[in-house]
């Protein structure tokens, strides 16, 4: 069983308004950033909400997803990490983990990276676009306490660093999906 978890707790200081309700392609965008993990076919797929909880819950309507409260969005992104792992089900190998404002645009980047983990053969399987880390990382069960130990502002990254050795790479000859942060952000995307 893999697990996606999509972090979508934020409150979108950077953007100036709560950027995940912003529309891309005509549907909120985390909405549009969820459908594309779905589309991929993850056993369970749990959503991070804080800030704005019910107007972002309310963008995944009729969404096969769990939406879980991160009670202290405030204390940054590693808390909303642990709300998330926290409702992975135990007997999930894996979780996926990625972000609300940023949708993966193109179908292979999930596939591939689960088909690279395979099991529990390698602890951490990321992307790299054009030779750049980026999201989606899937991790292995094995890695959840150190995923949960993360503290502040900080996300898996540093779990990653932690681990060089661990990581398995899937190459993709495309840029990395852009992250929205500003309005200009969005009108690129």
């Amino acid at each position: 069983m893999i697990a996606a978890l999509v972090l979508a707790a934020g409150a979108s200081r950077r953007f100036g308004g709560q950027k995940l309700l912003y529309p891309v392609r005509g549907v909120a965008l985390v909405r549009a950033s969820v459908e594309r993990v779905l589309a991929a076919g993850p056993d369970r797929t749990i959503v991070v909400v804080g800030h704005d909880a019910d107007a972002i819950g309310g963008a995944l309507a009729g969404l096969d997803v769990e939406i879980v409260r991160n009670p202290h969005p405030e204390s940054g992104l590693s808390s909303s990490l642990r709300a998330g792992l926290a409702a992975v089900p135990s007997g999930a190998l894996a979780v996926l983990i990625t972000l609300g404002d940023q949708p993966i645009d193109r179908d292979e980047v999930i596939p591939a990276l689960v088909a690279r983990f395979g099991g529990d053969d390698d602890a951490i399987v990321a992307p790299r676009y054009q030779g750049v880390q980026g999201l989606p990382v899937l991790f292995a069960r094995r890695m959840f306490a150190e995923l949960e130990a993360v503290t502040g502002d900080q996300g898996a990254r540093s779990v990653i660093r932690a681990h060089p050795s661990r990581v398995a790479y899937v190459d993709f000859d495309f840029p990395m999906p852009p992250d929205v942060d500003t309005p200009a952000d969005l009108e690129r995307l």
